[in-house]
């Protein structure tokens, strides 16, 4: 994959400056997506509109060449670092630093907002032009996905399809002893946790890793990020919300259902049937050109229009809808374009999420989230999973 950097080297231009500067590791996305390489170890890059440079440690330079897309690799070994260690201690690597920078013809350079201080500081004292960027231009340009990253988030959206069918099946073979089900695959009670760790392992055989996911139940369902815990009930909401991450390729999927075992209460259907309507109201509403905050605003309406508190008509409400309609997805599970207050607006390309939801402690949660692609012609949904309430 090739990303588009006009817009980068646009911003260069009119900054007057010379590149784009990181100081850190594999977990920064933008680092990662702007030179194809991650390291577990902060390293140095710069992008500059005729070269992209990376200065690692001996251990990672034979991956840096192989793996990554820059242009000039370099050791730290290179330019005597344990000799400036003698000399300037702690120091050595800024030294380091300015013979580098020398080398791809840097004297000023952007950085993103969060950039380390020190190594900032230090740069400036030996004559950098440093600047902190907060427009967010490599964020803007990683929203926008190419072909080859939308197929790495199908692929991991198939293996989270097979990971949630796994959560479903434990649900739906469970019996019910005394309210409680039971777990079909062993002694006791379905659990929480057993549903997670078997939601984890089949996420695993499909070479994806997750952080952590959520099965949340009864009333942890009312806190949306409630990981959940502890035995499931019969006739109670089961939020199942997946985001894995392919290893290979390290783009993110995100899809959450909702089951209930047993006869679902007037007002729990009634919960879920407005939330998929909500869902079909955002998914109607996207399309190139529309904003973030219009998308939004056609879930609000809907609950707004069924008689039931949101955030965004009264930001002080604790029941109802209580978060924004969606979010990006690629790189990170969390990024461009955020589908809530925003007006920015939605580009061919974009990967994002769509996920009302309802929660009240009093009866527990249910969100239904799809992940789809914006198309020229408005969208395309990568979700292939039913959407149904009871699992019997």
């Amino acid at each position: 994959m090739e990303p588009d950097f006009t817009s980068l080297d646009d911003f260069l231009t009119d900054e007057g400056l010379d590149g784009y500067a990181f100081y850190d590791d594999e977990s920064n996305s933008n680092l990662y997506y702007t030179t194809g390489f991650g390291a577990p170890d902060p390293f140095v890059a710069v992008y500059t509109p005729d070269a992209i440079g990376l200065l690692v440690s001996s251990l990672e330079y034979g991956r840096a060449k192989k793996e990554g897309r820059a242009d000039v690799v370099k050791r730290h070994s290179d330019y005597d670092l344990h000799a400036k260690r003698e000399e300037h201690g702690d120091d050595a690597l800024y030294e380091v630093l300015v013979e580098f920078f020398a080398d791809l013809g840097v004297e000023s350079v952007a950085v993103e907002a969060d950039f380390g201080v020190r190594v900032a500081d230090q740069l400036r004292e030996r004559g950098f032009d440093v600047q902190p960027e907060s427009d967010g231009v490599i964020d803007d340009i990683r929203a926008v996905k190419t072909e080859e990253e939308i197929d790495h988030v199908r692929e991991a959206q198939r293996a989270n399809e097979e990971a949630m069918a796994r959560a479903e099946e434990l649900i739906r073979g469970a019996s019910v002893e005394d309210g409680v089900l039971q777990n079909p695959e062993g002694d006791g009670a379905l659990t929480s946790e057993f549903v997670k760790q078997e939601i984890e392992i089949s996420l695993l055989r499909n070479d994806c890793s997750l952080d952590t996911t959520i099965v949340a139940a009864g009333a942890d369902a009312a806190d949306p990020h409630d990981r959940g815990s502890g035995p499931i009930h019969e006739g109670e909401f089961v939020i199942v919300d997946i985001f894995p991450r392919n290893k290979e390729s390290r783009y993110h999927s995100d899809m959450t259902r909702t089951f209930l075992k047993g006869e679902p209460t007037e007002t729990q259907r009634e919960w879920y049937e407005i939330t998929d309507e909500a869902r079909k109201a955002a998914l109607d509403a996207v399309e190139p050109g529309a904003t973030g905050k219009a998308v939004n605003q056609a879930v609000v309406d809907v609950y707004q229009d069924a008689g039931f508190p949101t955030v965004f008509t009264d930001p002080s409400t604790e029941t109802g809808f209580i978060h924004s309609t969606g979010h990006g997805v690629g790189l990170d599970v969390h990024e461009g374009p955020s589908i809530s207050f925003d007006d920015n607006e939605l580009k061919p390309g974009h990967v994002i999420t769509i996920e009302p939801g309802l929660y009240d402690p009093e009866v527990g949660g249910v969100r239904i989230e799809d992940i789809v692609v914006v198309t020229e012609d408005g969208y395309e949904n990568l979700t292939d999973y039913p959407i149904e309430l009871v699992v019997d």
